[in-house]
């Protein structure tokens, strides 16, 4: 039966979560910050000497108060707010013991090791288990526990490829500059630790009604794949692969981008009547009575000819003319913005999604908040990324118990494990 649900008020969704995040780069790491995002305290295992492989991925790096560089780059603050840093050497009988016992006292295990490298050091899955049943363990691999590929190490470029992505993306291969192209953001690592989220938060949930954890393989390319979406089930239907379109849109006419007199504007037309309202606004009622031009079966078979003289339209006129134009005759469209002007975008600023945190080596540092709006536990911003080992002292002393020499001996000489993060 499920267990009564507690009347007593939550400051955040996760309030008394701990998670114990032995992850790096990008895919695991993402999915600890949306958990400290949500309330969750999360304890951060790092690398003796060297951390988290994405703190050297610069420039740009933070800047300290006096303006020099620190040591942790822009790519690593991206994705490790919330957290505390602690330093341990997992290939040392110490560390491997210091994690186990931080395992026993937390409620999520995150790691992102090779297949079975943390079996070796008797922190795999069934051996954490042993000491807390109610764990909640998720693993990250680039081709997940099981298969043939699943000893391969993963990188999102790689499963951008592998996965169809890239067979989507880029210019059609008959046009000037065509072919294959990644997307810009590693989207296969940031929608793994999207899906790992959303995992580790049903397991929580189980857990409330059974008692019981349970252990999450989360895949790259499992990811990569599912997130192909309507291009999975258009190729499953037809038997036939979609094939890469640039800007355009294979099943509506006009839906792409178009160069104005000033710069770039995107024109999504979806139905006859918004082509008939694009044509009034642009002062071209000729195409829109054009036999070539009347129905959206028409503008595909004839795309190639409304395209050139959509594009001398367009050209007529600024960016910001045809979106007031469009805008006021209800046709989607939009600019495309580089960073400077999403940043200066009022509705973006509206929504607060710059924030600031404090760190007390540099000062206030700029960061992107999470998009999640929630009304009885709103997102927390209680630390800023951490400093390298900031932390390792005080969760080891305070929730362990340890000495100055226990402490010493679990982070070890400054070395590294033999494994990598895929």
């Amino acid at each position: 039966q499920p267990n009564e649900v507690s009347s007593t008020p939550m400051k955040t969704a996760l309030d008394a979560i701990r998670v114990l995040d032995l992850t790096r780069v990008l895919a695991g790491p993402w999915c600890a910050q949306n958990l400290a995002d949500l309330g969750a305290e999360v304890i951060k295992v790092e690398r003796p000497g060297a951390g988290d492989d994405t703190r050297t991925w610069g420039p740009p790096f933070l800047k300290d108060k006096a303006g020099n560089d620190t040591t942790d780059a822009a790519y690593y603050l991206a994705a490790n707010r919330g957290k505390k840093s602690i330093l341990l050497d997992i290939a040392t009988p110490a560390g491997q013991q210091a994690v186990r016992e931080l395992a026993k006292i937390s409620d999520v295990v995150l790691e992102n090791y090779k297949v079975g490298q943390l079996k070796k050091y008797g922190l795999d899955y069934d051996s954490l288990k042993a000491v807390n049943p109610r764990l909640v363990y998720c693993s990250v691999t680039g081709f997940g526990q099981t298969g043939p590929y699943a000893h391969r190490a993963g990188y999102d470029f790689i499963i951008q490829g592998m996965g169809g992505m890239m067979s989507v993306t880029g210019e059609a291969d008959d046009q000037p500059g065509g072919g294959p192209q990644k997307v810009g953001v590693a989207v296969a690592d940031l929608m793994t630790g999207m899906y790992s989220t959303q995992a580790v938060l049903a397991a929580l949930f189980h857990r409330e009604r059974t008692g019981e954890g349970q252990y999450i393989d989360m895949a790259l390319l499992d990811v990569q794949v599912a997130m192909m979406a309507n291009m999975n089930t258009n190729y499953l239907v037809s038997g036939k692969a979609p094939r890469r379109w640039g800007n355009a849109h294979p099943n509506l006419v006009p839906y792409q981008t178009f160069k104005a007199s000033d710069g770039w504007v995107i024109i999504a037309v979806g139905n006859n009547d918004q082509f008939r309202r694009f044509c009034e606004a642009g002062a071209c009622p000729e195409l829109f009575t054009d036999t070539r031009f009347l129905r959206v079966q028409d503008r595909i078979v004839n795309r190639e000819q409304l395209i050139p003289l959509m594009a001398k339209v367009v050209a007529g006129r600024t960016q910001q003319q045809w979106i007031d134009a469009l805008e006021a005759a209800g046709v989607p469209c939009g600019p495309i913005n580089d960073l400077a002007q999403v940043f200066q975008n009022p509705q973006v600023q509206a929504r607060g999604l710059r924030i600031d945190l404090e760190r007390e080596d540099s000062g206030p540092m700029p960061l992107v908040g999470s998009p999640i709006k929630m009304s009885a536990t709103p997102i927390r911003y209680g630390l800023p990324p951490p400093r390298l080992g900031e932390h390792t002292d005080a969760v080891l002393s305070d929730l362990l118990g340890y000495s100055a020499e226990q402490i010493a001996a679990a982070v070890g000489p400054a070395g590294k494990p033999d494994g990598d993060a895929t």
